[in-house]
């Protein structure tokens, strides 16, 4: 794909869809740390200082893609919890079904996962007070969605569905490194079973801490 030079508003916002679109389907192949804005740009069709003009860096285009990506999720589980938490139950049915649905949704998107673990660590380095500054504001506003989301179902959190919305988000974003070994330490769990017990299965693990941090966040009556 090559572009000639933009003139209107709308060619950029064509160029920008296409850097993002180019980055998200090398995250589908690799993981964050893998991803360099030389081979973005050549995927892209762009020289490395036209991609620059659109994103002041890699790390900026991917906090772009993550709050994209947020969105979709947020959305997604909308529908999710619509469909499958009977808010007739009682409130440890709810919060279990909430819980399992989180840990099927979250575990199905690998590179949103990615995203959360290396927001703090790499992607909010390497960009300007802007860039950060409008990054965080989004990611207030899809906080708030997310806590008016589980407020809907589980009413009993009050407070607390902040702060579960972000453990949430934290133990998901932890999980990659774990759930995906290297092939050497592949190699030591099949030589050694014992030693993978430390192997996670994205799954069954956030299922497990995410019904035991909503059960412990409700009141106990």
């Amino acid at each position: 794909m090559t572009f000639q030079r933009a003139r209107t508003e709308e060619q950029r916002e064509i160029r920008r869809r296409a850097i993002l679109d180019a980055a998200s389907a090398m995250l589908d192949e690799m993981p964050v740390a893998a991803v360099t804005l030389n081979e973005l740009s050549r995927r892209v069709g762009l020289a490395k200082p036209n991609v620059l003009r659109y994103f002041e860096s890699r790390e900026a285009v991917l906090l772009e893609l993550l709050d994209r990506s947020l969105q979709e999720w947020l959305t997604e589980l909308a529908g999710e919890l619509a469909a499958c938490v009977d808010e007739d139950l009682p409130m440890p049915g709810r919060a279990t079904a909430v819980a399992e649905i989180l840990s099927r949704s979250l575990s199905g998107r690998v590179v949103l996962c990615d995203l959360f673990g290396a927001q703090s660590s790499v992607l909010e380095h390497n960009v300007s007070v802007e860039v950060v500054a409008r990054y965080k504001r989004a990611s207030l506003d899809r906080l708030t969605t997310m806590t008016t989301l589980l407020l809907k179902y589980l009413p009993e959190l009050g407070e607390n569905a902040t702060l579960f919305s972000l453990q949430t988000m934290l133990t998901a974003g932890a999980l990659p490194a774990y759930s995906t070994p290297p092939p050497s330490l592949r190699a030591a769990y099949q030589a050694e079973p014992d030693l993978a017990r430390f192997h996670l299965e994205p799954k069954d693990y956030l299922k497990l801490v995410l019904t035991a941090t909503l059960l412990g966040a409700l009141p106990r009556n």
